[in-house]
């Protein structure tokens, strides 16, 4: 056995600062990470370089309870996709609000999540690979509290997986579940009630796998409603009670039945909630991701938190700081922010508040807007009046956690009051 996550998450902070971490201070170099957040240094004067990635202290902690709660609240269990930060320290901070493990999408984030000690992963995908059966396989069997779940949505999946992991001599039975798709034109899994039954034949017969229960992901059900969505969760969750009494948990400890990712989980809460009694104890896994950071765009508008305002609200945690370094018009300035710098692929950023250079002061970037992105510039927009100069700092929300996560490797996270207290590491 490893570390375990906390002991391995401490030990980022002794990564030292220097030329692979853009936007840190240039005379931070050589300083630990550690070193540099105990420094507690100003964002704004503290060394800091344009662009630079924050993430807000305090709306990190309120996202993070806020879902704790919820998940309590409804009886669910919560395995939060990793995919969206790949970053252990946030990992770490997930488990602490009472997380059960950590969702996985391919086997390279299985890798990172077990070095940095993560017991309990659910990958919410089918392994084919047999180079990574083989590393799972001996993970398995070196550490006997490691649990891992993946996704089951073929017979020839089933066979593959099988083949892999006999010729690897692996000991420990890789718990599957089946994965029901979405409908017609959705994206993986087995269509029919009888072609996952096939699939869960095909995991009977094979000796290295051991079928444990049922998932899906209701963000693929085709043009998605209320109502297409807890009917597509109503399959899945009938498919459950289908396996169950046919016998096919028999060798499960518990049953797993997961779904949700961060526009519907208000549904899978409503649906799971009506999931009979089983022959095993049942672990209703919810697996949403972007509500860590939340943003300013694309789940600002789909978070099921609109319809269910009495439940609490999430808080956009990222802003990208970049400074005015063009004004040749009165309608139009640039920023040194661009395309690899800022999510991009559902909305653009969203100027929201303007650091003066001359005073230090903020003020809401009112009659400013971003219109495109280059490589390293950003468009901006000005209205008549817009009040805005060579050398201001542009805070800019952003859309689309995953594709902000991953265009930096080390972002701060920063209090109101500008003060840079951590450092969270990513690994993409």
């Amino acid at each position: 056995m490893g570390p375990s996550t906390e002991e391995a998450v401490a030990g980022l902070a002794g990564i030292r600062v220097d030329h692979r971490f853009k936007g840190l201070p240039p005379d931070a170099g050589g300083l630990t990470v550690g070193e540099l957040a105990a420094q507690r240094r100003s964002l704004f004067t503290g060394g800091f370089t344009t662009p630079v990635l924050t993430l807000s202290a305090e709306h990190l902690e309120h996202n993070l309870a806020l879902l704790e709660t919820y998940t309590t609240r409804h009886g669910l269990d919560f395995a939060p996709h990793g995919k969206t930060s790949m970053a252990p320290q946030l990992f770490a901070r997930q488990l602490a609000h009472g997380a059960w493990g950590i969702t996985a999408a391919v086997p390279h984030q299985v890798r990172v999540y077990r070095a940095y000690g993560i017991s309990r992963i659910f990958l919410a995908n089918e392994v084919v690979d047999a180079a990574a059966l083989r590393w799972l396989a001996a993970e398995l069997d070196a550490d006997q509290d490691f649990r891992f779940v993946c996704y089951v949505d073929s017979v020839r999946g089933v066979e593959l997986m099988d083949e892999a992991l006999r010729a690897a001599g692996a000991r420990r039975p890789v718990e599957v579940v089946v994965e029901l798709g979405a409908g017609e034109g959705a994206r993986t899994g087995a269509r029919t009630q009888a072609e996952c039954a096939a699939v869960a034949d095909a995991v009977a017969a094979a000796p290295s796998l051991r079928l444990t229960g049922v998932a899906g992901y209701e963000g693929e059900v085709p043009e998605p409603d209320g109502e297409r969505v807890r009917g597509y969760l109503r399959r899945l969750v009938a498919l459950a009670a289908h396996f169950d009494a046919a016998g096919r948990f028999a060798d499960a400890d518990d049953i797993v039945v997961s779904a949700g990712g961060s526009a519907w989980f208000d549904a899978v809460a409503d649906v799971f909630a009506q999931l009979p009694r089983l022959s095993a104890p049942v672990v209703k896994l919810l697996r949403s991701g972007a509500y860590v950071s939340h943003d300013d765009g694309h789940y600002r508008h789909l978070t099921p938190f609109n319809r269910v305002p009495q439940e609490g609200a999430l808080e956009p945690a990222f802003r990208l700081w970049a400074q005015v370094v063009s004004r040749p018009t009165p309608s139009q300035a640039f920023v040194n922010a661009g395309k690899r710098d800022a999510a991009y692929d559902l909305d653009l950023p969203e100027a929201q508040v303007v650091r003066d250079a001359r005073t230090g002061n903020l003020r809401a970037a009112e009659g400013i807007a971003v219109t495109g992105l280059s490589d390293q510039h950003g468009w901006l927009a000005t209205e008549p009046g817009a009040a805005l100069e060579v050398g201001d700092w542009v805070g800019m929300g952003l859309s689309h956690p995953c594709t902000s996560f991953d265009k930096w490797q080390l972002i701060p996270v920063v209090t109101a009051d500008g003060t840079v207290t951590d450092l969270v590491r990513t690994f993409f």
